[in-house]
């Protein structure tokens, strides 16, 4: 299939205006395709030729002005077409397949009842899997959709839907919206629905899941609600869409979409199992993230993209301050997560061979294929990190004042870097134009370190930076109190570089931490003083968020290094027991698990290392008996069975459907525990098949799949190996699964073998079943547990393979970057 560059979107940009779409589909025709038929009225200003995309089954008829077009002519997904100046409508029909990756029109039948259901997921050029369009952001129009659908199943769409007396579904006509934000789906939703300041708002999920989203349907159209009050008390702009539902849908690849009046989101947010407080703030925070889409992204959209940081970024940082103001009652401080979780994302993405500026040069984005290798930690969390520091240099005030004036200047239209960057400088004195410059255009993480100089009751705070971006940072300065709690004397605002050091007044502080409120994105080291202090007493400083900061400089520490990673795990056996802070504890759990033991060890030390992982978890069962801290408890007991060497003690909870104190074991734990049980070896295919007999929901074939392919046998690896790379059948979602069970830390003698088999297996995926399949790939099924020097030299030995996609070299790139760290973590 040809990817659309740059240049050729430009041109077709100046030559085309297109005005309307009519967009009519009939899922009554089976299970494996649908038909299609689109009808583009656009004008032409001049004379020229140019191409509609499409990648159809079949392509049935294409009319241009009534005047059949010759349909051979379709190459890959380009459809020729040679325009005379003036208006044209273009007619075409087709049949197209549905999707199982993801991608397009993804069908799914739910196991549980047997129901099906279909979305769209069009970003970036797969709305040509479902109607031939114009398909690139600045050719914006309205669209009106019609659907013809199975009877029993209800359409949503972009705009309020209503069934016609014919039965079928049509949706009202949008305002002028990018071909990729075009959304609906259908199947037989179980739906909530509601009014909201004058708007139908709706939320709905398929009817398997029904009593879940009925039991959360109060939380999340009580954070749905606040978020949209909040932002207009922030945005001039009222919300420009005609209603609001959300979506949770089966098999979604990412965490939402931000189709604009029909939110789709991954339906693991039903939450058909016990969760933590934490992970319902995720979901909330993703609400929040998406909302904050229908005005920055959908009202006014980028351009081409090279500007998708400008969608993500601003989504991710208003996610989080407008959840963080208008539901701190359910969430107290949502940067503590951010803090701990998804700033190293950006950390550890700034720090690849694949970095790149948060706004590349459009140069470095000449395609779409290329485009698409952007949606990282960098365009997300750098990102919102450097709009969280943007507005601690600027003020809430002008950066909202920017904003508004960008929104009114470009309502329904397309922007660039430029235009963001004259419209907030804009509504201030200060330059904006070169801090973008330096925050924007560059790459990498600065390093700040604390020196302190004097005696007595005088002292002078430098900062030594490493890198070249400007900060405006908080330095907090702790002293020690008689009980042995660090404790607050003041947090001294800074700018970095400064023009003299900070005088301080009075003893020198037992410990300084430089961005205390994590205002900035940098990477911080320690004076010896303080690391001292910090090591000891990490614990007894009150305020979690300064603690979220100092456990970020540890990891990093140990990424770099500087931190032996057996030290790592002794600090954490000392102060995370005492820890309060939920998303502290599951941000340094989860480093440990997934990291330190089953990577950055040696083999012969990671029994070890999972024993004080496991020691930890033990410590916060006891602590948790009471029954007070029930999402504490939940994730010492995650990390328990996720770290268990032998099987009697989880097996045991299995047998008695209850943890000792509790919880009460649910499917999310059940199939954790025996995941860990087909690691270990200590179960086997028959409890596997009562396991999904017992739970024979979409998440439980998930489940089945983990723990076939974990059981130490050569005969469950070669099956697993089968189902993964010799044929198509496994949708995204088991795919993911089975590959996530293939690779075990215990089990690399076993599957030693298929390590120099993953390559050509992964670029023939990638080939035949697309770019989300490649990411998949890349991710899941990469044998990441394989650390040694071979492995890292034939990795990158096939990065030279000219018929890998881009998706997947990337992907590649990153992994093999990972294992150069694990190897040189275990040299520390």
């Amino acid at each position: 299939m040809s990817v659309l560059t740059r240049d050729e979107a430009q041109t077709r940009a100046q030559l085309l205006d297109v005005q309307h779409y009519t967009v009519d589909l009939d899922l009554t025709t089976g299970d494996e395709t649908f038909e299609s038929t689109s009808l583009i009225r656009f004008t032409a200003r001049t004379a020229g030729d140019t191409f509609v995309e499409l990648k159809p089954e079949t392509l049935h008829s294409a009319l241009l002005d009534d005047a059949p077009l010759d349909i051979t002519t379709l190459e890959g997904n380009r459809l020729p077409l040679r325009l005379g100046a003036g208006e044209h409508v273009l007619r075409i029909t087709a049949t197209m397949r549905y999707s199982r990756t993801g991608e397009g029109m993804h069908r799914f039948t739910d196991p549980s009842d047997g129901e099906s259901y279909v979305y769209t997921q069009l970003f970036m050029e797969d709305v040509q899997r479902v109607f031939a369009a114009f398909d690139q952001p600045d050719l914006k129009a309205v669209f009106e959709v019609s659907v013809d659908a199975p009877e029993g199943w209800t359409v949503l769409a972009n705009g309020i839907t209503e069934q016609q007396p014919d039965g079928r579904w049509k949706a009202a006509p949008t305002p002028p919206l990018s071909t990729y934000f075009v959304c609906f789906a259908a199947g037989p939703w179980h739906s909530v629905r509601t009014e909201h300041a004058g708007l139908p708002f709706g939320i709905h999920c398929r009817r398997s899941l029904a009593a879940h989203l009925d039991a959360d349907a109060d939380e999340i159209l009580t954070v749905t609600k606040a978020c949209y009050d909040r932002f207009h008390e922030k945005f001039e702009e009222p919300y420009p869409f005609d209603s609001y539902d959300q979506a949770f849908v089966p098999e979604f690849n990412s965490g939402a979409m931000e189709n604009p009046g029909l939110v789709t989101f991954r339906d693991e947010f039903v939450f058909r199992s016990a969760v933590t407080v934490t992970e319902r703030q995720t979901r909330a925070m993703v609400i929040a993230h998406e909302m904050a889409h229908m005005w920055f992204g959908d009202l006014v959209t980028l351009r081409w993209w090279d500007d998708i940081w400008l969608n993500e970024s601003f989504a991710e940082y208003m996610g989080y301050q407008t959840l963080n103001e208008a539901c701190s009652d359910l969430f107290p401080d949502t940067w503590v997560d951010f803090g701990v979780t998804r700033k190293a994302w950006g950390y550890e993405a700034d720090q690849r061979p694949s970095t790149h500026p948060v706004a590349p040069d459009p140069e470095s984005v000449p395609d779409t294929a290329s485009a698409l290798l952007n949606f990282d930690g960098i365009s997300y969390a750098k990102g919102a990190s450097a709009l969280r520091q943007l507005v601690t240099w600027l003020g809430e005030k002008d950066f909202l004042a920017g904003i508004n004036i960008h929104f009114k200047r470009h309502r329904f239209g397309n922007a660039t870097l430029a235009d963001f960057i004259d419209n907030l400088a804009a509504a201030t004195d200060r330059d904006v134009h070169a801090w973008a410059e330096q925050w924007l255009r560059t790459t990498g993480v600065d390093t700040l370190t604390p020196a302190l100089t004097g005696e007595g009751l005088h002292w002078k705070l430098t900062v030594d930076r490493d890198g070249a971006r400007p900060h405006r940072i908080a330095a907090g300065l702790y002293d020690r109190d008689p009980s042995g709690d660090l404790v607050l004397r003041e947090r001294r605002e800074l700018d970095v570089p400064q023009t003299e050091p900070a005088e301080l007044t009075g003893p020198r502080p037992a410990l300084v931490v430089l961005n205390d409120e994590d205002l900035t994105y940098a990477k911080l080291r320690f004076d010896a003083v303080s690391e001292e202090s910090a090591l000891r007493g990490l614990s007894r400083i009150p305020d979690p968020l300064t603690r979220a900061v100092i456990w970020n400089a540890l990891r990093d520490m140990v990424r770099d290094g500087d931190l032996a990673p057996r030290d790592y795990l002794e600090i954490a056996l000392a102060h995370l027991t005492e820890e309060t802070e939920l998303a502290v504890v599951q941000g340094v759990l989860g480093f440990a698990r997934a990291q330190i033991a089953d990577r950055y060890v040696t083999e012969e030390q990671r029994p070890a290392a999972l024993a004080t992982i496991s020691e930890i978890a033990r410590a916060l069962l006891r602590h948790t008996e009471d029954g007070e801290a029930p999402g504490l408890r939940l994730t010492a007991v995650r990390a328990f069975i996720d770290s268990a060497t032998t099987p009697d003690k989880i097996a045991s909870w299995l047998d008695d459907g209850t943890v000792h104190g509790g919880p009460e074991l649910d499917p999310e734990l059940r199939w954790r525990i025996l995941v860990r049980l087909a690691v270990l070896g200590a179960t086997d295919e028959p409890t596997i098949a009562a396991e999904l007999e017992r739970d024979p929901s979409a998440t439980g074939q998930e489940g089945a799949a983990r723990c076939r392919a974990s059981l130490p046998t050569p005969e469950a690896k070669a099956a697993a190996w089968s189902a993964l790379f010799d044929t198509d059948d496994l949708s995204n979602y088991l795919f993911t699964a089975t590959a996530q069970g293939f690779w075990q830390p215990e089990q690399s003698a076993l599957v030693r073998e298929y390590v120099p088999r993953f390559y050509p297996a992964a670029i023939a995926l990638s080939d035949r079943r697309g770019a989300a399949m490649a990411e998949a790939a890349g991710r899941y099924a990469f044998p990441a547990y394989a650390i040694d020097q071979e492995s890292l030299t034939l990795g990158e030995q096939h990065l030279d393979d000219d018929r890998m996609i881009p998706a997947l070299h990337r992907k590649l790139v990153d992994q093999l970057d990972d294992l150069a760290r694990a190897l040189r973590a275990r040299e520390a």
